[in-house]
């Protein structure tokens, strides 16, 4: 299973011409390159569900909403993804997205509720070592680097500065992601690069959902 290189010529003649008359005129290609997108992420679904329990696969619209922002052009100029995990057991979601010069895998937490923002902290400031050994291991780290996401410049409230694991506790978004070159993409390779990314995260969200499924007691909530 490949991405085609005519869904990647797609996307870059829509980013030059993001508009609703060569959109229409071109829609046959633009319907190519989803089913694309579709077959593949379908692909990497099946080849997940093999080591891990998913969900559904979403292929997100190409179609833009304008209404509140001053970016006016109809059409995303990629193609992205989700894999959701299965029941509420499972926590973490698998992403992945096409876009020429800038197509992505990735994975995390990306807008945690306050409820679980509040319980991540916590185990992160009053249990510091798991998660650091996670994010240590040599898979993860070899393919993805460190963790990434936005935070708050001081210290979150009923914390304080002296708390193992400032840096962490300080995050509001817990995610990885690593990008690829158009040349990576139409490699051969890609599907096994995919999914050996979507595998070596997994480690990362079991613990995270075993945090976010049991109080500080480790008694579950669900």
């Amino acid at each position: 299973m490949q991405i085609k290189k005519q869904t990647l010529d797609f996307l870059k003649n829509l980013a030059k011409n993001n508009n609703k008359p060569w959109f229409t005129e071109n829609k046959p290609k633009y319907l190519a390159a989803k089913e694309n997108m579709e077959e593949f992420v379908g692909a990497v679904r099946a080849e997940l569900d093999k080591t891990d329990s998913v969900d559904k696969v979403k292929v997100y619209r190409i179609y833009r909403d304008v209404r509140f922002s001053k970016d006016k052009t109809p059409y995303k100029k990629y193609l992205h993804a989700a894999i959701s995990r299965l029941g509420a057991e499972r926590r973490g979601g698998y992403y992945f997205g096409i876009e020429p010069g800038n197509s992505g895998v990735g994975g995390g937490f990306y807008a945690p509720n306050k409820e679980d923002l509040l319980r991540i902290r916590k185990e992160f400031s009053l249990n510091p070592e798991p998660i650091q050994k996670l994010l240590k291991d040599k898979k993860l780290q070899t393919y993805f680097g460190d963790i990434l996401g936005e935070g708050v410049k001081t210290t979150p409230r009923g914390f304080t500065p002296d708390v193992p694991n400032l840096d962490l506790v300080r995050k509001k978004q817990f995610y990885f992601m690593r990008t690829f070159s158009d040349k990576e993409v139409l490699s051969s390779e890609f599907f096994d690069m995919v999914t050996d990314g979507f595998k070596s995260i997994r480690p990362y969200f079991d613990y995270m959902s075993e945090v976010l499924t049991t109080d500080l007691n480790g008694e579950s909530i669900i």
